[in-house]
């Protein structure tokens, strides 16, 4: 005797708010997981960057070292090595035991957007309002760029790393596709200013956010439009989108306090959720769990699919 297959779950969504921290660094302009997700980091407006751990919100450890606002960072795999970014011009790549700066990368005309490792942390790459992005060495003493990236006809606004290939988006309107193992440059353009920009989970899609209140999924091999995603308000923000850990989902920033979050195949709206009564500026979605973090003026919060025994504020 057969039974009937049991109908698969509808994948949950982070709406349930675990914790909220104060993070007590002004603004906090990117609020970003590490490599395995047991850790938060928090980019300020008061030139500090601060590393918490996502399960129960302690403050792990301040590094203090650019000389204005810090725009965004990123975690090696290993835990080992943060880089980040500021409007002060410079990348710094930073101890994470110690919280001591080892090396500042200047080179950069303007100020520096985005910042991200390569999968072995060997290089650090950092995209500018100049324009370009630069490549750093991280095991070299030389202090220049081993490559610089120029093709941005403006601001470089959002950067991301998967395997040999890197995914730039450019307030010039166009998301470029980098093949640096084939030294190939394949461009999609979009007609308004980009803000940030993702590969989907398993490296098929590009997904952008622009300043028309739109999501863009795109078909990586032939930039053919597969989804586009509305409702949210993003109109002079640099703001964030993101897939959820399983490609399952949409999510984005919005000017109007909430993140709106769509079924990524049918586009329709499964979440809206309310984080409070500003611009919710940055957001980041844990890599294996349902775990959503969102940043909002000085506060980061961390939601959860079921709901938390002990939500607290930190």
């Amino acid at each position: 005797m057969a039974f009937p297959e049991p109908r698969p779950q509808a994948p949950q969504l982070p709406q349930h708010l675990h914790r909220t921290i104060d993070c007590r660094q002004g603004p906090v302009r990117a609020v970003r997981f590490n490599a395995d997700g047991n850790y938060v980091l928090s980019c300020g407006a008061d030139k500090s960057l601060k590393l918490w751990s996502a399960s129960n919100g302690t403050l792990l450890k301040t590094y203090s070292g650019h000389g204005y606002e810090v725009l965004d960072a990123d975690g090696s795999f290993d835990n080992s090595q943060i880089c980040s970014c500021s409007s002060d011009k410079t990348v710094i790549l930073w101890d994470v035991g110690t919280g001591q700066v080892s090396r500042k990368l200047r080179g950069h005309a303007g100020k520096v957007n985005c910042v991200q490792f390569n999968e072995e942390a060997t290089v650090i790459l950092s995209g500018s309002i100049d324009g370009t992005v630069r490549c750093w060495d991280t095991r070299s003493r030389r202090f220049e760029p081993i490559q610089v990236l120029d093709e941005a006809r403006d601001s470089v606004s959002s950067i991301k790393v998967a395997q040999h290939e890197l995914l730039t988006g450019s307030v010039d309107g166009r998301v470029r596709r980098y093949d640096l193992r084939m030294g190939q440059m394949h461009v999609d353009f979009i007609s308004s200013p980009i803000t940030c920009v993702c590969f989907s989970q398993d490296g098929q899609c590009t997904l952008s956010s622009s300043l028309d209140s739109t999501v863009r999924l795109l078909d990586k091999s032939t930039g053919e439009m597969l989804g586009e995603y509305t409702g949210h308000k993003m109109k002079g923000y640099k703001l964030d989108c993101c897939l959820s850990s399983k490609d399952t989902h949409v999510l984005s920033c919005s000017e109007d306090g909430h993140i709106y979050c769509w079924d990524l195949v049918e586009g329709s709206l499964s979440l809206k959720l309310p984080v409070g009564k500003a611009v919710v500026q940055s957001l980041s979605f844990h890599p294996t769990e349902t775990r959503l973090l969102t940043a909002m003026e000085g506060r980061v919060q961390v939601w959860g699919a079921e709901p938390a025994e002990d939500a607290m504020a930190t």
